[in-house]
């Protein structure tokens, strides 16, 4: 049996949740911030807020400039960096044992201090337009945003996480600042620690650090509603990079393990059908996989290829091929082999003291409880292939979404691709 024993949650007086995965065998801990909040939460006039903040928040704060505090934290052997996502922020360190009231300062400082001045903000809005020349430059990458916004048009959701250049060029400190008071709100936070840690003394820590973090009821969000399309733009490249994909499950829904597995045994490794079936017998791609995107409502299910300006005329129809055979041709070998994939994966990353805090802040804020592992693995050890057939039968009968990048003369036509899928 596998049992989390070290687990303890304490919420604190302004609503501000404490979490802690005792691993006493360690020297250090990781620990963070991870807010509720992300791409999802914001109005189109400001897309890239979220993440423009992210990088502020290390910019300087009324007792420290952005040069203290990447010092104090390199001074002790630490690291402290953050991601934005479309439905969380996070912001987090890493140190050694005795170092964890300075990594707790600091982040408490950062998100509830910061001055946002103006000659710092009109540096990080030319590293972020930096940093989204750069992801149109990189097609395996973009080919996400593409593929987001066909999915979800016209939706917070849809949009991407680094934001538009021609809104992030020119946002003001004011809409940083509005942001973050209205969405940083202590019950939207998990202030999250794995490693050697006394679960106490970090809720001492907190209580005194965080007494300045706004209040209130958060702001709702519109639900997430799938609708599929075609996405295409021809580039000069060398190869054509595609997404095709489904409505998926968001983390609440009873298929979600049940989509995991099926997006491993699918094209989740070297064994998988797709990796077998396009690279390894047909030698049309050099990568391929698939994956299971959730939310808190809704997910994508999808797969990525990239493949030759040739080879495209025929990836497409093996692809649909083996979506079309998939629930009739299941076979208890490649079910277990899936289910064991992912079961190990969780377990390695329990080794991880920056990956135990990190599930235990996300099942905080997606399930409002920590799931234990044994939980998890049971879940994923009853999926089964009636299970496994009905969720590829549910995601194949959505609208698919289609985004294509490249030389694309030869990608077969949305209401083709449509029809071999029916």
């Amino acid at each position: 049996m596998i049992e989390d024993t070290g687990i303890r949650v304490t919420t604190l007086d302004n609503g501000l949740r404490v979490a802690t995965d005792a691993m006493p065998a360690v020297d250090t801990v990781s620990l963070g911030i991870w807010a509720g909040v992300g791409t999802r939460n914001e109005p189109a006039a400001v897309n890239g807020v979220a993440h423009l903040l992210e990088h502020m928040a290390f910019k300087g704060t009324d007792r420290r400039s952005a040069r203290d505090i990447a010092v104090e934290i390199e001074a002790v052997g630490g690291h402290l960096n953050a991601y934005t996502s479309r439905e969380q922020t996070a912001y987090y360190a890493k140190v050694l044992v005795e170092d964890l009231p300075l990594a707790v300062d600091i982040i408490a400082d950062i998100l509830q201090h910061s001055t946002f001045d103006e000659g710092e903000l009109a540096r990080e809005r030319a590293v972020v337009l930096q940093e989204i020349g750069q992801a149109e430059d990189t097609p395996d990458d973009i080919i996400f945003d593409h593929f987001q916004e066909t999915a979800y048009p016209g939706q917070a959701l849809g949009r991407p996480v680094l934001g538009l250049a021609e809104i992030v060029g020119s946002l003001p400190r004011e809409a940083i600042r509005g942001y973050l008071h209205r969405h940083y709100r202590a019950d939207r936070l998990v202030l999250a620690a794995a490693g050697r840690i006394e679960h106490d003394r970090l809720v001492e820590l907190a209580a005194a650090a965080f007494r300045n973090l706004p209040t209130g009821e958060p702001e709702s969000i519109e639900p997430a509603r799938y609708q599929g399309g075609d996405f295409r733009q021809p580039r000069d490249l060398e190869q054509v990079h595609l997404v095709l994909g489904f409505d998926g499950v968001g983390y609440r829904d009873p298929d979600h393990y049940a989509a995991s597995v099926l997006s491993t045994l699918l094209g989740g490794g070297m064994s998988s059908r797709l990796f077998q079936e396009i690279r390894e017998k047909r030698g049309l791609v050099y990568s391929i996989y698939s994956f299971a995107s959730a939310y808190t409502d809704g997910g994508l299910f999808g797969i990525y290829a990239g493949t030759g300006e040739t080879e495209a005329a025929d990836l497409v129809p093996l692809i649909c091929d083996e979506l079309v055979r998939l629930p009739e041709t299941l076979d208890d070998e490649e079910i277990r082999r899936a289910r064991a994939q992912l079961k190990a994966g969780i377990l390695m990353a329990r080794e991880s003291t920056g990956a135990r805090c990190e599930q235990l802040a996300q099942h905080l804020l997606v399930f409002d409880r920590p799931l234990s592992t044994a939980e998890v693995v049971a879940k994923i050890d009853a999926v089964d292939g009636p299970q496994l057939s009905r969720v590829a039968r549910r995601l194949a009968a959505s609208r698919p979404t289609v985004a294509a990048l490249g030389p694309i003369d030869r990608v077969e036509a949305f209401d083709a691709i449509a029809a071999r899928l029916r």
